[in-house]
């Protein structure tokens, strides 16, 4: 279809269709928005490639989706004529916001499940996410063409977990698009059209925005009543700032101008913002003369996981400064100051939304920008009170942490956790909760052979290395996701690492005092065996407080002096081993120790 004939005032709320698909990772969303666009005829020969919703190529490389993207599609069914939008959202609990927001604009959601891996964690999370929202929910049993694929035990899984009826899920394989026609029947037979008119004042939901360095801000959004014309003066509720629309269209898939938007479309804007930061998911858009009520639930991004980001070459600072503001002009939910560390000299204190999202900037620092990051172990927000006051002070950095003589009470950010794990693996999953201090809340069985665990964990157990040893214990099976679930006390302590006598911030940690004695041990032992040996002797101290809780030694190198040193009287190798000495003393004074990018990861794996 030609864009430029498209007239958009034919497409009446009753033949509007918007609905995203939801997943598990690796389960085939981006493969299934593909043959979505295909069959629609939205993508061209010309313009087509795998994955084309993942713009980015950390999304290309891991299977995950971290930005949300649109695509509009006109689908005839029954000699009537559909405007099919796909609302593509990130399936990571650390975009959960940005998640409802997109499925707030939506009426209904495909609820995709792998054929042979069958219901996982992040699969349950997304379904209440999309049922909580009032959403129609389509199943679909995806990659049935492979050879491992078992449609008759993952039937039985949607049908006892979720209530389906067999015969409401749909069969299908993106990858070879079986069941593509199915699937878009289904969405435009099941899903209710959205409500609203043309006749209204204009009230529109902005679910999401990027940067383009040539157009500005470029807003996605979901108008529930009105018209929006290119020229419209518009203001924003909760950001409280008026703009003109200069350009305004659907994404069909790239961005398609058109004359205007009507209600029950999703679409695209561009006001000439300079910063996503003006343009908060979930507010609400309306024409400026006209005030009406602001969508509910709107709240701004709160981070949750902090870490300190450094450049490995400090003369790079200009360039990795530049770096994360280009970067932050894309995502607005990621807070930096910046900060000084003694071992590691000029950086910026990042906040994340969670440990994928830190890992994701992370990468993508390296990849699009070719820089060498350092990232110090990430901590959380604490909430502490004090003695003598009856507030609470937020401290999301161990340097901040206050005297522990003024502490009354210390409170830790807390998480619901899923786990579904094959039952051979029920016993180290256990193991591994307890470790880390978890409390079980339910376990209940999927089936015969999987089990799914609620546990109560505090995020900072969660914040190093809880994924990595839940995939190695399961040998990758067990899946894992998550819920925010307020804060509650618990006995924690600063634990400082001394080199020779001086503290390193970047290498103190937030630790359960019970924990403190083994982790500090644990420390000390790796520190030994990732700082390299100086011609000084290297003292290796955990502490907390005054009081030394682990020690370890680094031996100097011994260079050789008296090897050049031939006969002659003892006394002359005595003096120059005594010079030697008196060397070795004033190095030890004046001596910067060497601390490698292996000793910041090493605090990373606490235990």
């Amino acid at each position: 279809m030609n864009p430029k004939k498209i007239d958009l005032r034919q497409y009446t709320p009753d033949v509007i269709r918007n609905f995203s698909i939801i997943a598990h990772i690796d389960h085939g969303k981006s493969t299934l928005s593909d043959r979505l666009l295909e069959y629609t005829g939205t993508l061209s020969d010309r313009t087509k490639r795998a994955q084309f919703m993942d713009k980015l190529q950390v999304e290309r490389e891991r299977g995950i989706t971290v930005k949300a993207q649109t695509a509009s599609m006109f689908f005839e069914h029954e000699g009537k004529k559909y405007l099919l939008n796909l609302i593509d959202t990130p399936g990571h609990v650390d975009f959960s916001y940005e998640v409802s927001r997109s499925l707030y604009a939506c009426q209904g959601a495909l609820l995709l499940v792998d054929a042979a891996q069958g219901v996982q964690a992040q699969t349950m999370a997304n379904f209440y996410l999309a049922f909580d929202q009032d959403l129609t929910i389509i199943p679909i049993i995806n990659k049935i063409d492979l050879p491992t694929a078992d449609v008759a035990r993952v039937t039985r899984e949607l049908s006892s977990l979720f209530d389906f009826k067999p015969d409401e899920i749909v069969a299908a394989s993106a990858k070879t698009g079986i069941g593509t026609k199915d699937i878009l029947d289904a969405i435009v037979t099941r899903i209710p059209a959205p409500f609203g008119t043309d006749e209204a004042p204009l009230k529109a939901l902005l679910f999401d925005s990027w940067f383009d360095e040539y157009r500005g801000v470029i807003c996605l959004m979901a108008l529930q009543d009105g018209v929006i014309k290119k020229g419209d003066l518009i203001s924003l509720a909760q950001a409280g700032t008026s703009y003109e629309v200069l350009e305004l269209g659907l994404m069909y898939p790239e961005p398609t101008p058109m004359k205007a938007l009507y209600a029950g479309q999703v679409g695209y804007i561009i006001t000439g913002m300079k910063s996503v930061k003006e343009a908060r998911v979930g507010d609400t858009i309306y024409h400026k003369k006209t005030h009406v009520k602001p969508f509910p639930g709107f709240k701004p991004a709160k981070p949750m996981v902090f870490a300190g980001l450094y450049p490995v070459e400090n003369e790079n600072f200009e360039a990795f400064q530049e770096a994360i503001e280009k970067l932050t002009l894309n995502d607005a939910s990621v807070s930096f100051e910046k900060t000084t560390s003694t071992a590691l000299g000029l950086g910026f204190r990042c906040g994340f939304l969670g440990l994928l999202h830190m890992d994701v900037f992370r990468q993508r620092l390296e990849q699009e920008y070719n820089l060498m990051v350092i990232a110090t172990a990430p901590s959380v927000l604490y909430k502490i009170k004090l003695k003598h006051k009856d507030d609470l002070i937020d401290i999301e950095s161990p340097s901040d942490f206050p005297d522990p003589g003024q502490i009354e009470q210390v409170l830790e950010p807390v998480i619901d956790g899923t786990i579904i794990t094959p039952i051979k693996y029920l016993g180290n999953m256990l193991k591994l909760c307890e470790e880390k201090r978890g409390e079980q809340q339910n376990m209940s069985y999927l089936d015969e052979t999987r089990v799914i665990l609620k546990y109560r964990l505090p995020l900072n157990e969660v914040a190093t290395d809880f994924y990595d040893q839940l995939k190695s214990l399961s040998s990758g099976y067990a899946s894992f996701d998550y819920d925010e679930a307020g804060y509650e006390p618990a006995p924690l302590v600063k634990m400082d690492i001394l080199l020779n006598g001086k503290s390193v911030d970047a290498l103190s940690t937030i630790v359960h005092k019970d924990k403190a004695y083994n982790i500090g041990r644990i420390l000390a032992e790796r520190l030994k065996k990732t700082i390299p040996r100086q011609l000084f002797e290297v003292v290796i101290q955990a502490a907390i407080g005054a009081k030394i809780i682990a020690r370890e030694r680094v031996a100097p190198l011994r260079k050789d002096v008296t090897a050049k040193c031939y006969g002659g009287d003892i006394t002359r190798k005595r003096k120059l081993l005594e010079k030697q000495k008196e060397g070795k003393k004033k190095m030890k004074q004046v001596g910067n120790i060497e601390v490698p990018q292996e000793a910041f990861l090493s605090i990373l794996k606490k235990s």
